[in-house]
């Protein structure tokens, strides 16, 4: 199959249309060609386009910052000899002294599939600022590794933030450029703009289910995203950044676990089983133990949970991580009452509000926790009319 930028690089007509006009690119690490040629390499050695600027979103285009809220500087590329901006430095959103350093974006990003992911965020950061100046935005798609699957509660009114950008679920099944689409229609914006398609991509099929298996060579999109595994699970992994259990951040399998030091695993994978065991359908969960080198519990011996979801128990049409993740939560509530389970500290530059509230767009998912008369069927009444809504909601938007 071809990415967005694969179709750019082998397209003369496409290229042709970017001839006079200066080009700034928005990319990361992930930002590839087949062979693994960085898009600013491959671009800049077309003779058509004129690259005046980049943009690194959050981890910076380097991709070398571990946590949220490390800032990225701007600097100058060393070989090309443009400007790099960042766009999660001292600013989220392009200055306008930027936006006069080019005239047509190019925007290479690979995404996770999940609304919390921010280099959603900046799309829409960046489309709201070229329609302020009368830019042109391209985007060059590519898969969205999660799939088409839809899960969770819609951000409320009023969470809005750096990883809720708007009113969407938590894995919303859309690719970036689709993503792009609903954006300019939820948000009203006048602004050129272009979805540079990918050709062959077939997000039902196995055993990728929107990640090319076999084809494409994974590269990590953030510091912490190193595999399929990772981006299948991190719908629901990624509500562990708002509570005390450790993600598994200083391990080599991270977002794909929970774990504390405090905590029976086994124990908690049996109260799962008890309370939803069909919320745990197209998954296995294994009981593991992993000592973190750095973040939450460092160096600490921790009980954990690992969510396993390649091999053929993986479904992908059942397989359910935001409940999964919402279940592990209930079941160490039910088992220790008084665990301090939600951390509080800004997070995402969202102040006065609890961590996994910000992540959640609301505080739905902790009120159902918390309350020990909830059952998984009073969350499931409260989040599959939104899930629903969105699916129809974003259906007119999809390209593939």
């Amino acid at each position: 199959m071809n990415f967005g930028l694969d179709r750019l690089l082998s397209d003369d007509a496409l290229r042709g249309q970017l001839k006079g006009r200066r080009v700034a690119l928005l990319a990361h690490p992930a930002s590839v060609t087949p062979d693994l040629t960085h898009a600013i390499d491959a671009l800049a050695a077309c003779p058509e386009i004129t690259l005046t600027a980049a943009f690194g979103p959050q981890h910076g285009m380097k991709g070398d910052l571990q946590d949220n809220m490390m800032e990225s500087p701007d600097y100058r590329d060393p070989v090309h000899g443009f400007p790099v901006f960042s766009l999660y430095g001292e600013v989220r959103r392009p200055r306008d002294e930027w936006m006069e350093t080019f005239d047509v974006v190019l925007i290479d990003l690979q995404d996770l599939g999940c609304r919390i992911y921010t280099y959603v965020t900046t799309l829409l950061y960046v489309l709201e600022a070229a329609a302020k100046h009368g830019k042109t935005v391209w985007v060059l798609d590519r898969p969205n590794p999660a799939g088409r699957p839809v899960e969770g509660m819609t951000l409320k009114p009023g969470f809005e933030s750096f990883v809720g950008a708007g009113p969407m679920p938590m894995r919303h099944g859309m690719t970036i450029g689709e993503l792009g689409l609903w954006f300019i229609d939820q948000f009203k914006l006048d602004v050129d703009y272009r979805v540079i398609e990918m050709q062959g991509w077939a997000p039902e099929a196995g055993p990728g289910y929107g990640w090319p298996l076999l084809e494409r060579a994974w590269v990590n999109p953030s510091p912490n995203a190193p595999n399929l595994s990772m981006a299948r699970a991190y719908a629901g992994t990624v509500m562990l950044e708002g509570a005390t259990l450790s993600e598994g951040r200083g391990t080599t399998r991270p977002l794909e676990l929970f774990g504390a030091p405090d905590i029976d695993a086994r124990a908690v994978i049996a109260e799962m089983t008890a309370l939803a065991p069909d919320w745990l359908k197209g998954c296995v969960l294994r009981e593991c133990w992993f000592q973190p080198t750095f973040h939450k519990h460092v160096g600490q011996l921790c009980a954990g949970v690992q969510i396993h979801v390649e091999g053929p128990h993986y479904d992908h049409a059942a397989f359910q991580p935001w409940r999964v993740q919402a279940l592990g939560f209930k079941a160490i509530r039910r088992l220790y009452p008084d665990y301090e389970l939600w951390r509080d500290f800004p997070y995402e530059y969202a102040f006065g509000r609890l961590p996994i509230d910000t992540i959640n767009g609301g505080p739905g998912l902790r009120e159902w926790v918390d309350d020990a008369g909830a059952t998984p069927g009073d969350l499931d009444a409260v989040t599959t009319p939104d899930e629903q809504a969105w699916v129809k909601a974003r259906r007119s938007f999809l390209l593939y």
